[in-house]
């Protein structure tokens, strides 16, 4: 008897990228006795994604469309869970490239560990010099905080796991994704997940590799909108995910708070030592990635951590701010798309 595996994928205007990721994912090779169905759920795409998924869903019946009206990802993930018929459910991101056996490794993972939820390590490759920065930097360990989900060899239990596979069973008792968070829904559902006695697994054979952003705008908002949905799933759950995710937000709460506060009496050298301090580890973390990544990248590399730790602190902070206001829903401004 053939057994299916479901892939749900979220999409929204990815006309540049859409079928270039349909390619890969229909060339997974999956073991004996598997096959496998693909679902996207397009987000009512305007760039002419939504046609040509229809003309290649044509050319293969293993591809279905699913209309998700929300058209942000939570939505679209439980829009093509709720027509998925395959015991294990694999997301995938369409700006992520895949090894032919990713599918097969995630089956294996989660045979051999038991786990709820399995996945590989976050591996960020970029093509630009711009994007070869950022993915230096969110590889490296002055970004990361020690998160094991960007450690490459890592294998074991995390907190959290890139896109995720699960079984049947894990969406039957943990639940589905939650559409009120537009982003860190998967942070999220893997909080739930081990907060309620459940394991989440990293292997190593699971290889991947996202493409990040290709502009210090678009990496601002991106991790802008990151940080702005962490404080309502720490709402939800009364806790962090981890303590790193609160580093951000405080020091950027320091630095203006010291600004602040001149006219109130404070050192006026306050603020000159905070913004000092941080530019010195800046620059002895760029150089650091730079031996590592390329000496080319070294003056793309100050800009590309800032970004990523202004845009995460401004973020929650803004979060917090409607968190503890009493907003019941988060902002729709940071929901949109930033690529």
């Amino acid at each position: 008897m053939t057994r299916l595996v479901s892939v749900l994928v979220p999409c929204r205007n990815e006309r540049a990228h859409i079928e270039a990721f349909c390619a890969d994912v229909l060339r997974q090779q999956l073991p004996a006795g598997w096959a496998l169905e693909v679902l996207v759920a397009d987000g009512r795409s305007d760039d002419g994604t939504a046609e040509l998924l229809q003309r290649l869903a044509a050319a293969d019946a293993r591809l279905r469309v699913i209309d998700n009206p929300a058209r942000i990802v939570p939505a679209g993930l439980n829009r093509a869970l709720e027509q998925a018929r395959g015991e294990v459910l694999v997301r995938m991101d369409v700006h992520t490239r895949y090894a032919p056996d990713y599918v097969a490794r995630c089956l294996e993972a989660l045979a051999t560990s038991g786990a709820d939820n399995v996945g590989g390590p976050w591996r960020a490759e970029g093509e630009t010099p711009m994007q070869r920065a950022v993915a230096a930097v969110f590889q490296s360990r002055w970004l990361a905080g020690g998160a094991r989900s960007r450690q490459l060899d890592y294998d074991g239990p995390v907190d959290t796991v890139y896109l995720g596979c699960w079984p049947r069973r894990t969406f039957e008792r943990f639940g589905g994704f939650d559409e009120a968070l537009a982003r860190n829904q998967d942070d999220e559902h893997n909080l739930r997940i081990v907060k309620g006695g459940g394991r989440v697994w990293q292997s190593s054979a699971i290889r991947s590799a996202y493409r990040p952003r290709g502009s210090l705008r678009a990496l601002y908002r991106q991790y802008l909108q990151y940080g702005y949905w962490k404080p309502f799933v720490m709402r939800k759950h009364g806790q962090p995910a981890a303590l790193r995710h609160l580093v951000p937000g405080a020091f950027v709460l320091a630095l203006a708070g010291s600004v602040a506060a001149l006219p109130f009496g404070a050192p006026a050298a306050l603020p000159a030592v905070l913004a000092g301090a941080y530019a010195a580890a800046v620059l002895a973390a760029s150089l650091a990635i730079a031996a590592r990544a390329g000496w080319g990248l070294w003056w793309r590399l100050p800009g590309v951590i800032a970004a990523y730790h202004f845009g995460y602190g401004i973020g929650s902070l803004w979060g917090w701010f409607d968190v503890l206001r009493g907003a019941a829903a988060g902002r729709e401004r940071f929901a949109r798309l930033t690529r």
